[in-house]
């Protein structure tokens, strides 16, 4: 799969590169990419929530009336979670919701995106650049140049370049990212992707293992 290489201002240089037909070509597998999602997704929860159970509430264990005559049902405590101000009945408890999943499986997601992105034309290829100094203007000149301004793009890194990165880091449509740092949830949120050319090596590599 050839894509012809833009430079920052988004003219054509007249080079192509050649994607990799494994990594940006394969038929997508869809419960590979649900699960990696997932996966993603759950990590980002901090599973902190609780809430207080019968023995946890504030209140008096007396009885609060004799156990028959009253015509109602019996009770023992406040602290009844038929009351209110009772206790919760199984009820939120701090828990982990991270899950495992098989490198293979990451792999394939991953790859899975690639192709999608590649299949709906939105991936585009852009020779490696940098600023002298971070500069919001200048990513945002970089990303009107390429037709992005009003999309979420998601920009990939061979390496970890400070400059673009915290040039980015005000815009919330763009994110940037190294090539070890991609996930399948990051390239699948993004409207189009932009791959600098030191990154498509690297990407490569890590995927055709």
């Amino acid at each position: 799969m050839e894509v012809k290489v833009l430079d920052f201002n988004g003219k054509d240089t007249g080079r192509k590169v050649q994607l990799s037909d494994s990594v940006f070509a394969i038929e997508p597998n869809n419960h590979a990419v649900y699960l990696d999602v997932k996966q993603y997704l759950a990590n980002q929860r901090q599973g902190t929530h609780k809430a207080k159970e019968r023995a946890e509430v504030a209140g008096s264990t007396r009885k609060i009336k004799k156990q028959k005559g009253t015509g109602t049902a019996r009770a023992g405590s406040v602290k009844n979670p038929l009351f209110k101000g009772g206790g919760t009945v199984f009820g939120p408890r701090p828990r982990s919701y991270s899950f495992k999943l098989n490198k293979g499986l990451k792999r394939l997601a991953r790859k899975s995106a690639f192709s999608i992105k590649a299949k709906e034309s939105n991936i585009v290829v852009v020779e490696d650049f940098n600023f002298e100094a971070p500069n919001t203007k200048n990513f945002i000149n970089v990303l009107k140049a390429l037709g992005l301004e009003n999309k979420k793009s998601l920009f990939v890194l061979g390496e970890s370049n400070k400059n673009v990165y915290l040039s980015s880091r005000n815009l919330k449509a763009s994110n940037v990212v190294t090539s070890s740092e991609l996930s399948t949830y990051a390239i699948l949120n993004a409207n189009n992707l932009v791959l600098l050319e030191g990154s498509l090596e690297l990407i490569e590599e890590n995927l055709s293992k």
